[in-house]
């Protein structure tokens, strides 16, 4: 029986790819077998409702290297991620997404550049986005430049999930106790050596993007909750200036009873009313986040549930042969 682990893992969350799959296992089959080193294609497939699982275990019987992890439900991508680094032995870690914008002949240079640079990070950062959609180049920008004004300038710029890590970066995220993390902030935020490679972002090779703006939005609310206070200071700062606009009113009020020009009228109240209603929802809103976030702690509820490890399955029918034991028509 092997007793050592891999040299590397390269980690592919997947949700409802199957569109994408036999392009994505053409291209990364050879590259891997290439590298002449021992690795393992690990896939986490997050809860997908199509073929993706049948595909990758029907794959898996004819390349030992590939491992199929099953989610019992839909977690989302940072979640799956956790998953692909909880269940990964590789020294080395690769995480890359399956619709092949970032490019899997990148993952080579990732690995030359952290043994001959001796650095436990490699990020892949994207040179050129134009493939991208105007919406999606524009708020990553917005995004990315947030998250160094409130987390700091380690975080790189136009470097999404794309990236290799070491054994000791492993082990460190895996022992952070927090859920709900967001791996392009909190890696950077450990503070382990770390290098670049550039790439040149391709488009989509099949299917359509499960990263929706709501997804985007939720991402970046996660990203700024979980990373910085400063939400809670512009809530104070809000609250400050509400006051003050409540004084002035109060001022403005009285000089014009003194005056004697008072006149029944709606306009400055509803004013007043529409203005410090405004504030107090967005403080609240604010406020309302973290506190969902200490609730969500304090439930202790695991991240992600993992139904299924093909490297687990000892004794017992592989996944493949359960797909292929079932009727057709409940395929």
């Amino acid at each position: 029986m092997e007793t050592a682990g891999p040299v590397l893992s390269v980690v592919v969350p997947m949700y409802d790819e199957q569109d994408v799959l036999p392009i994505f296992f053409d291209r990364m089959r050879p590259l891997l077998d290439g590298l002449g080193i021992g690795y393992e294609l690990l896939v986490v497939d997050d809860g997908s409702r199509d073929e993706t699982a049948d595909l990758v275990s029907v794959a898996a019987k004819d390349w030992p290297q590939l491992r199929l992890v099953r989610l019992l439900r839909n977690s989302g991508h940072q979640a799956a991620l956790s998953a692909g680094f909880r269940r990964a032995r590789g020294e080395y870690l690769v995480t890359i997404d399956a619709d092949l914008q970032d490019p899997p002949e990148t993952i080579a240079e990732l690995l030359a550049t952290a043994r001959d640079e001796d650095v436990d990070v490699v990020y892949g950062v994207r040179s050129d986005r134009s493939s991208d959609k105007w919406l999606k180049r524009t708020t990553a920008r917005l995004y990315y430049r947030l998250m160094c004004r409130l987390v700091g300038r380690e975080i790189p710029f136009d470097a999404g999930d794309f990236r290799l890590v070491s054994r000791r970066v492993v082990d460190a995220v895996n022992a952070l106790p927090e859920d709900g993390r967001v791996f392009r902030l909190v890696i950077p935020w450990l503070g382990f050596p770390s290098a670049e490679v550039k790439y040149v972002r391709a488009e989509r090779a099949a299917g359509s993007t499960k990263y929706t703006v709501s997804k985007m939005v939720r991402l970046a609310f996660d990203s700024v909750t979980a990373f910085s206070a400063a939400p809670l200071r512009l809530a104070t700062w809000l609250g400050l200036l509400g006051g003050l606009l409540s004084v002035a009113f109060v001022i403005g009020a009285l000089v014009i009873k003194v005056s004697g020009q008072s006149i029944p009228g709606w306009t400055s109240t509803v004013l007043a009313v529409c203005v410090i209603g405004a504030i107090q929802l967005l403080c609240l809103g604010l406020l309302g986040e973290y506190v969902a976030r200490l609730f969500q702690s304090s439930q202790r509820r695991p991240q992600f549930l993992v139904g299924y490890d093909s490297l687990e399955d000892h004794g017992h029918h592989s996944y493949a042969e359960a797909i292929e034991s079932r009727d057709p028509d409940q395929r």
